[in-house]
């Protein structure tokens, strides 16, 4: 049985720092991989303090893939509901260490899949993160 709070998504897990998606997407640090149609976007950063979570995320659907509103967010419900699943992957090997993983994870193509396939392409790319850091 997962440690309580371990199947949680909180606010301080999500990324909201306008500063921290510029790093993110422009800083030269950061790196990407892809299971299709899922693509993450990920770079490790130096903790400042031990409260602070040991991997933090972001969801984008773009609008040009998904037009309406309902499935964008059907989409974006999906995956993070994935992440929350499965985000113990990474999370078991970050948290003793000294460094957080900054990511996010981007839809790519412009149909709505079951909430199975998507789960098992999030998995896939956790497990493959994982590895690599």
């Amino acid at each position: 049985m997962p440690a309580p709070g371990a199947l949680t998504l909180k606010k301080e897990e999500r990324i909201c720092s306008k500063k921290l998606i510029d790093e993110l997407f422009t800083g030269g640090e950061s790196h990407s991989m892809t299971s299709y149609p899922v693509r993450v976007v990920y770079m490790l950063k130096e903790r400042e303090a031990v409260e602070e979570p040991s991997a933090m995320m972001l969801v984008s659907v773009p609008k040009r893939c998904l037009r309406h509103a309902v499935k964008r967010n059907r989409v974006k419900r999906q995956i993070r509901e994935a992440y929350r699943k499965n985000k113990a992957l990474i999370t078991q090997k970050l948290d003793m260490g000294t460094y957080r993983l900054v990511m996010a994870l981007i839809w790519l193509d412009n149909k709505v899949y079951s909430t199975d396939k998507v789960e098992q392409n999030i998995m896939g790319l956790l497990t493959r993160l994982s590895e690599k850091i």
